[in-house]
């Protein structure tokens, strides 16, 4: 006789919930109920959220599956619990039920959306070497696993996404705008669909703000070379790139999206502009980089000086151009020149980038068995006056609370014509100039940078 298997509902946490439905959910969910556990079946195909009613102060739960389009919908809800207890056994009782009668798909009757990343269409010759490793190495299946997700919402209204997403000339391009994708919904944004220009046009709080994506791409670089040893830069080598090199290289992507005048659009008219820079010129350059986009954006450099009873000081000196090979001079301070004003700040991470899609699909619990994650990296010193940065460590696990928004910075422009209210980005590090200095507030826990070290044992 075969012996029938108990239908199981697990108990999920937060991270897996969110990985299935941060995309879905509407943001101003959370002003109406607030979420108090999650479930689902053996295999993820329903999902199941407790909610606590503000209003009524009662229970109520939504049960959900993915539609045509592979994304979770509401299929059943419950509501008027009094007790926690009630709700929960009636939840768990209705997911094994429908479990039971194989719901799968819900059809919702949605128009096409979603793109399949991962359906080569591009000339093997021409696939880049990271989408090729993301693609087949199993220490990157929660990346590829949460790329997956998130690409399940995105739309294509160029056309060349995928295409790009595969290619040795767009990887990185679209990896930082997936990225910033998921970083804004994640901050409850509103993404407002069917414009080309900017890369997104979002909404909250009745504020609509336009974002266009760019990033620091490889110069004289290829990537078909990243599979290769190559020797780290030295300290050295470091400093004398932030001084001219790396301040060139911020420029001139910046300054190339500032002469698209993208504020003359007219679903843009009045409204905030921001442009979100990546670094991607270098292996691991984005690691570094960061003080010589501050030093670009406000045409003034910080000096740390040691004083004789052994404390730091800052000396601010002003930056007026840097000069390229050519010995042409090219000014700095990208919120000094002629149509800046129209820009209202920029958006910088430097761990937008796979590691972060890894850290992430981990914390989902999409590990492999036997896969050890450790970050290791450096951050903002909120416990003493150093202007040195500390370094941590930690295992990464199911149990983690990092955030897509995470180690995003955003500088805000002091000529702007729309300045940027610091609470629409509430999650992310904030910086203003204040006379003469910087001012920066940032979250308890704000990376600077930060590398996986990635094992997965062999079979």
């Amino acid at each position: 006789m075969r012996k029938i298997k108990e239908i199981e509902v697990f108990e999920i946490n937060r991270n897996r919930f969110n990985i299935y439905m941060l995309f879905t959910r509407h943001p101003y969910t959370n002003f109406i109920a607030q979420e108090v556990g999650y479930y689902s079946n053996e295999n993820n195909s329903i999902l199941g959220v407790l909610l606590f009613d503000y209003e009524d102060e009662d229970f109520n739960y939504t049960l959900m599956a993915r539609d045509e389009n592979k994304q979770f919908r509401a299929f059943e809800v419950q509501h008027s619990f009094k007790t926690k207890e009630e709700a929960i056994s009636t939840l768990k009782n209705s997911i094994k039920w429908h479990t039971a009668q194989n719901v799968r798909v819900v059809v919702q009757g949605a128009s096409k959306k979603g793109l399949d990343l991962f359906k080569i269409i591009v000339d093997k010759r021409k696939l880049h070497p990271y989408f090729i490793r993301l693609n087949n190495d199993i220490a990157l299946k929660a990346s590829k696993n949460a790329i997956i997700e998130i690409s399940n919402h995105l739309d294509d209204i160029d056309g060349n996404f995928i295409e790009q997403f595969q290619s040795i000339n767009g990887f990185d391009a679209r990896i930082w705008e997936i990225y910033l994708f998921a970083s804004l919904i994640e901050s409850h944004f509103e993404i407002i669909r069917g414009y080309n220009r900017p890369d997104f046009l979002v909404k909250k709080n009745e504020v609509e703000i336009g974002i266009e994506a760019v990033i620091v791409d490889r110069k004289n670089n290829p990537p078909r070379y990243l599979l290769h040893d190559v020797d780290a830069a030295t300290p050295a080598q470091i400093k004398e790139k932030l001084e001219n090199e790396m301040p060139l290289r911020f420029g001139s992507a910046l300054y190339s999206k500032l002469n698209k005048e993208y504020w003359k659009l007219k679903h843009l008219k009045d409204k905030p502009l921001i442009f979100a820079i990546a670094d991607f010129h270098d292996n691991a350059s984005m690691t570094w980089s960061f003080t010589a986009l501050v030093e670009y954006l406000y045409g003034k450099r910080d000096v740390v000086l040691i004083n004789e009873d052994g404390s730091e000081k800052i000396e601010i000196i002003n930056v007026d151009h840097y000069t390229k090979e050519t010995g042409a001079k090219i000014p700095a301070g990208f919120f000094l020149q002629e149509n800046s004003e129209n820009v209202s700040g920029i958006l910088f991470s430097s761990t937008g980038t796979l590691g972060k899609f890894t850290r992430m699909g981990i914390e989902a619990g999409f590990r492999e068995k036997g896969q050890i994650l450790i970050r290791v990296g450096d951050r903002y010193d909120l416990e003493s006056d150093s202007f040195i940065p500390v370094s941590f460590m930690y295992t990464v696990n199911e149990d983690g609370d990092e955030t897509w928004s995470q180690g995003l910075n955003l500088f805000h422009n002091p000529n702007a014509k729309f300045p940027i209210d610091v609470d629409l980005f509430p999650n992310i590090a904030h910086h203003k100039q204040e006379g003469n200095e910087l001012v920066s507030w940032v979250p308890e826990f704000h990376p600077f940078s930060s590398i996986n070290i990635n094992t997965v044992p062999q079979e």
